[in-house]
C-alpha cells in the first residue's frame, strides 16, 4: 500500500509542470461531458445558461414509502459552473449549481400536483489531469505529402483525468437526496483525433454508495468548423438503481466571441424503457478572467542570484517584475562586474581578384577609349569638308 501511494505521489509531482492554459477559453458547455484539462492557474471562469425541460413520463421507486411514483413535469431555470485552476497547472477546482422552478403532475400512487423553486444541484469538486500524450507535429514534414497528411496513431491514446466531488444536500425538497451528502466520481478521457475533431468520454458514478446511486456514460464528439464556430453531438446512458434506464441524445453548437467569451446553444431528447418523451433546450455564455502567467524561467547569474525572465501578463494582470525580484535584485545589480568590449575584425566576403585579368581589362578599356577619340576626330574632319563643299 505504501509503495502504491509513493508511486502515485511521484506521478502527481512529475506531471504538474505541463501547462494546461490555452489562449482561447476552454469551456465544457454546451455538452454535459467534461474535459480532462483544467482552465489553467490563476484563471477564473464562469459558465452559465438558461434551460427549459419538458418531462413526459418519469417513473421511480420511492424507498421511503415503498411505492412506485410516476409524474410528468415542466421546468425552467439556470445552471452555473465556477471553475478555477490553483496551485498546479493540472489541478482545477469547480462548483456546479442549478436553480430551477418545476411543476410536477403525479399519476402514481395518486393524482396530485406539486411545485418548487430552488436549488436542484450544488456540487463542489476537483479535477486532475493524470496523463497527457504527445502528438507528432506533422506540419514540419516537408519531404512527403503522404507522411504529412497520414493519421498519427498516437492520437488513439487518450488524455486521462479524474474527478472527485461532493453532492451537498442544500437543495429544494423536490431534489433532496434521502441519503444526505454523497460523492460524485468520474474518469474522463479525451482523444484529439485531429486539430478539428475531438472525442470525449466520461464514466461517472453519481450519488455513489447511496440508495439513489446512478452510473452514467457520456460520449461527446466535437468538430471545429471555423475559428469561431464549432458543433457537437452527444449521447448519454444512465444506469440507475431505482429508476428505469435512460438514454439521452443531444446536439448543438458554440460561437467564440473573443478569446475569453463563448456563446452556445443545444437541444436534447430523452428516450427510456417506458417510452418517455422528454426534451431539453438551452443556451448560455462562458466567460473567464484570464490572470494566467507563463512559467518563469530562472537563470543563474555570475553572483549566483536567480534571474527572472519572460512573464506573460494576462487580463487585469498588473504585477511588475520588481514584485518578484525584491531587494536582492537591486543589491545584485550593484555588484555587476564591468566587461571590456572590443571590436571584432571584419573581412571581405568577396572572392579574391585576379591581378592579370584586372590589368588586361584596364588595357582593353584604354584601347577602346583611344579608338573612340579617333572616330570622333575623323567625324569632325568629315563634317568640316561637307560644310566647305556647301559654301
Amino acid at each position: 500500500m505504501k509503495s502504491l501511494l509513493t508511486s502515485f505521489s511521484l506521478l502527481f509531482f512529475i506531471q504538474i509542470s505541463v501547462a494546461q492554459y490555452t489562449e482561447v477559453i476552454n469551456s465544457k458547455r454546451p455538452g454535459f461531458s467534461d474535459s480532462p484539462y483544467s482552465v489553467g492557474t490563476k484563471v477564473y471562469q464562469v459558465e452559465g445558461g438558461l434551460f427549459y425541460k419538458n418531462v413526459g413520463n418519469y417513473l421511480y421507486w420511492n424507498n421511503t414509502t415503498g411505492e412506485a411514483n410516476e409524474y410528468s413535469a415542466k421546468a425552467f431555470g439556470t445552471d452555473i459552473t465556477f471553475r478555477t485552476g490553483q496551485f498546479f497547472e493540472r489541478l482545477e477546482f469547480n462548483l456546479d449549481l442549478a436553480l430551477q422552478n418545476e411543476k410536477r403532475d403525479y399519476t402514481k400512487p395518486s393524482v396530485y400536483s406539486e411545485s418548487g423553486l430552488g436549488l436542484s444541484k450544488l456540487t463542489i469538486g476537483a479535477k486532475y489531469l493524470v496523463y497527457k500524450p504527445e502528438y507528432t507535429d506533422k506540419s514540419k514534414e516537408i519531404r512527403s505529402w503522404k507522411a504529412r497528411h497520414s493519421f498519427d496513431k498516437k492520437r488513439l491514446i487518450p488524455s486521462v483525468g479524474v474527478y472527485i466531488g461532493l453532492n451537498t444536500n442544500l437543495l429544494n425538497d423536490l431534489y433532496k437526496n434521502p441519503g444526505g451528502l454523497s460523492p460524485r466520481l468520474a474518469l474522463i478521457t479525451q482523444n484529439d483525433l485531429s486539430n478539428r475533431l475531438v472525442v470525449i468520454t466520461n464514466f461517472i458514478m453519481d450519488k455513489a454508495f447511496t440508495d439513489d446511486s446512478e452510473n452514467s456514460f457520456i460520449l461527446t464528439t466535437t468538430y471545429t468548423l471555423t475559428r469561431q464556430w464549432s458543433i457537437f453531438g452527444e449521447g448519454q446512458a444512465f444506469l440507475r438503481k431505482n429508476v428505469p434506464n435512460d438514454f439521452q441524445f443531444g446536439a448543438g453548437g458554440a460561437y467564440l466571441i473573443n478569446n475569453n467569451i463563448q456563446a452556445d446553444f443545444s437541444a436534447r431528447m430523452i428516450y427510456d424503457e417506458r417510452g418517455d418523451n422528454s426534451f431539453i433546450f438551452g443556451g448560455g455564455l462562458s466567460w473567464r478572467l484570464d490572470n494566467h502567467k507563463d512559467k518563469i524561467i530562472r537563470n543563474k547569474t555570475d553572483n549566483n542570484e536567480p534571474k527572472l525572465e519572460g512573464e506573460k501578463k494576462g487580463f487585469l494582470n498588473t504585477i511588475t517584475f520588481g514584485l518578484f525580484a525584491g531587494k536582492k535584485k537591486s543589491s545584485s545589480s550593484k555588484k555587476m562586474r564591468s566587461v571590456k568590449t572590443s571590436k571584432a575584425k571584419t573581412r571581405s566576403l568577396e572572392p579574391p581578384v585576379n591581378k592579370k585579368a584586372q590589368k588586361a581589362k584596364k588595357k582593353n578599356n584604354k584601347r577602346l577609349i583611344k579608338e573612340q577619340k579617333k572616330r570622333e576626330k575623323a567625324q569632325k574632319k568629315y563634317n568640316k569638308k561637307v560644310e566647305k563643299a556647301k559654301d
